[in-house]
């Protein structure tokens, strides 16, 4: 007899191993995108290599900075994993407390991250190999926050409830068991590691101090955002630990954006007792920019340039968005990637040796962009006219002419920045800063236009004349260390003249002098201004006292002064003109600052609506193309609702855009209007719609009403 089995199965299958993906490189992308197919490989591996090296000199500067803010965690680490072991007094009544590290690290939120792992990298290597850090977002209940500590420390999957023990035990290839979430069971892993330690390392005899530090090393738990913690799961949190402290060295490290006030808000009393809490200021993100200007942008040894635009556009994203230095970074590669991207001409940018090679190696091309260059046709106007003919129609005189001039190029950045540095040290010390407190605020104005000929450059120059001999002395002797450090001819000689200046500064003595001058110059006619009250004797003994002064014979300090400070001015006449006037100075800098802007100021609403209204221009399906106010018939759901609605007012009766939808969705199936079915709507539609609709409500376009319970409310009005 036949049978037939009516049992149903449910059967498996895994998925097989993720094929990879076939993704566009980065030098793939960039060589298709460029203007010059010929010099793009080569433009690319120069892009490639200077942005490896602001990437390497990024972490070095990164490394240097924190440096000490991070010696002094791990002295306190240290300090605390010691005192336990002592047994004083005052030592066991701060045992009871959990040391607690709250590091101000400031609001720029996407740098922390970088130092954290340093931070958490150098603990493990000379502290304590038991670290453990910890995110708000990923603990939002106390559980959670229990879980990940104990995962993060025991390397273990640890079980919060029965249900999931099955689930991670399965999921978890790596371990073989599962832990429940308890601090007692840490503490006796702890317990079991440090005995395994002492027990297992046998030789030498070392100090009682050392091998207790060894053997009880401490565990480090570091809320990396404190601010975004919930403060009921953190007062659980800290209460729970502090009934294990006898058993668990615990330190805290409380990363802090805001305030150190923030510790009283979240923590009652009851709580923050149990904590001994020290304070650490890290290095403040406007110092830090100011480093990052200074070592990476203000220095000749890149050749890769911005103009003052793109350097405004950089800054203003820094200032008025995140305080960012790694994002203010990513602009600046960014930009270095748009520059060899959109210059065929950026195969000069690079170090003056290699740059000379690639001229000869310039395509014919790339010889007529340079005949086309704004900066190279102000220079060829000031040729002879032989010289201008030359110059346009001879490539290899023109090859011989754009060596000499990448030369002189790199030799006006080798001087630019040492006066730049020298003029900065003069006038930032002056009051109201008329020049800038910061170098950052010179350096743009000296893109802008001829520094010498601002207003605030001839006041600051003013008020330098007013210093005292002794403050004159002491800036001129940082101008000169500032040239010493500097390569070039010119500056050398600068240097020897600077010198020649402060040596004579130092032998004069002119406090004698000056106060002798003064006195018989200006002391009878002070007498005689208390003596006479008379209106016409006072305008006139005004007047004299005017002449007196201009018909002054000047002191041999001021005579000295005006030299060097009229020495400081022709330094800056001759080494600090705009690069703009310097020939082929498009090969070194971008000056694209809409394209940076556009980058790095998203405009996400923009980008929405140009995605609803033309998905051609995402998608690059042809069937999607459609003229301009024309919904395509093919168009996504959300793109045919968003449309349909834009032809609405304030209130869009429900009914009416369903029924507009349904015509649209109709025609595109192909469906002849004539027919009886043509226009109504099945459930598939119907579904469809809805979806729509509460996607356009998601991304903020609609709202519902309660003025009409069929209506929606129009949020947005006005097009891309």
């Amino acid at each position: 007899m036949a049978t037939s089995s009516v049992s149903k199965g449910c059967f498996v299958f895994k998925p097989s191993a993720k094929k990879k993906k076939k993704t566009l490189s980065l030098e793939s992308y960039f060589v298709q995108g460029c203007e010059d197919a010929e010099s793009s490989e080569t433009r690319f591996r120069l892009c490639q290599e200077l942005w490896d090296k602001i990437k390497t000199d990024t972490e070095v500067l990164q490394d240097e900075l924190n440096r000490k803010i991070l010696d002094s965690l791990l002295d306190f680490t240290r300090k605390c994993s010691s005192t336990r072991q002592n047994s004083d007094w005052a030592s066991q009544m701060r045992a009871s407390e959990i040391p607690t590290a709250a590091l101000m690290l400031g609001v720029n939120i996407p740098d922390h991250d970088m130092t954290f792992q340093s931070l958490s990298d150098m603990l493990k290597q000379s502290v304590s190999p038991h670290v453990a850090s910890v995110q708000a977002k990923e603990c939002g209940a106390l559980k959670h926050l229990m879980k990940k500590v104990l995962e993060r420390l025991m390397d273990t999957v640890v079980v919060v409830d029965d249900e999931d023990e099955e689930e991670n035990v399965e999921t978890s290839p790596r371990v073989h068991r599962s832990v429940h979430c308890s601090l007692g069971i840490l503490c006796d892993w702890y317990a079991a590691r440090t005995k395994k330690s002492a027990t297992g390392t046998p030789g030498k005899k070392r100090s009682s101090q050392v091998r207790d530090e060894q053997q009880q090393p401490p565990v480090v738990i570091i809320f990396k955002d404190l601010e975004g913690f919930n403060p009921r799961v953190l007062q659980d949190f800290i209460l729970i630990c502090s009934q294990y402290i006898d058993r668990l060295p615990l330190t805290f490290i409380f990363g802090i954006a805001t305030s150190p006030s923030t510790i009283q808000h979240m923590l009652p009393h009851s709580v923050s007792s149990l904590l001994c809490i020290e304070l650490f200021q890290s290095l403040s993100c406007m110092q830090h920019l100011a480093t990052v200007i200074d070592k990476l942008i203000l220095t000749s040894h890149i050749a890769f340039k911005l103009n003052g635009k793109v350097m405004q556009v950089l800054i203003g994203v820094f200032l008025y968005h995140d305080f960012s230095v790694r994002n203010f970074i990513k602009g600046l590669q960014l930009a270095l990637l748009e520059h060899f991207h959109s210059q065929p001409l950026s195969v000069l940018c690079c170090k003056k040796k290699k740059a000379l090679f690639n001229v000869t190696q310039l395509s014919k091309p790339n010889l007529d962009r340079i005949r086309q260059l704004p900066s190279f046709k102000r220079y060829v106007e000031k040729q002879e006219a032989q010289e201008q003919v030359n110059l346009m129609t001879d490539d290899s005189h023109l090859k011989e002419v754009c060596q000499q001039l990448i030369k002189d190029l790199h030799k006006y950045h080798k001087n630019y920045y040492p006066i730049l540095r020298c003029l900065h040290t003069l006038t930032s010390s002056l009051p109201r800063y008329p020049l800038g407190k910061q170098i950052r605020e010179l350096h743009l104005i000296c893109l802008a236009n001829n520094v010498w000929e601002n207003e605030d450059y001839q006041s600051a120059m003013k008020l330098v004349k007013m210093l005292a001999k002794g403050e004159l002395v002491s800036l001129l002797q940082k101008c000169v260390e500032i040239l010493q450090l500097s390569k070039s001819k010119k500056m050398k000689n600068a240097l020897v003249q600077l010198e020649e200046l402060l040596a004579r500064f130092k032998q004069l003595d002119t406090a004698t002098e000056m106060t002798t001058t003064v006195e018989a110059s200006i002391a009878s006619p002070i007498k005689n201004l208390r003596k006479k009250t008379d209106l016409f004797q006072l305008q006139k003994t005004l007047l004299e006292m005017n002449e007196s002064r201009r018909a002054k014979r000047l002191s041999p300090f001021e005579n000295l002064r005006n030299e060097a400070l009229e020495f400081i001015d022709n330094l800056v006449k001759s080494h600090l003109s705009p690069p703009e006037s310097q020939p082929l100075y498009e090969v070194c800098y971008y000056s694209s600052s809409a394209t940076v802007r556009r980058h790095l100021n998203a405009t996400p609403r923009t980008s929405i609506q140009a995605a609803l209204s033309n998905p051609y221009h995402y998608l690059q399906n042809d069937s999607l193309k459609s003229e301009d106010g024309t919904v395509s018939n093919a168009a996504p759901d959300i793109c045919i609702a968003y449309k349909l609605h834009l032809e609405c007012g304030r209130l869009i009766n429900l009914y009416d855009w369903l029924e507009a939808y349904s015509t649209v969705v109709l025609a595109a199936e192909g469906n002849d209007p004539d027919s009886e079915h043509f226009g109504k709507v099945d459930e598939v539609k119907h579904a469809r719609f809805i979806r729509a609709v509460s996607e356009l409500e998601f991304l903020g376009f609609i709202k519902s009403t309660k003025q009409k319970t069929d209506h929606v409310a129009r949020l947005t009005w006005g097009g891309c």
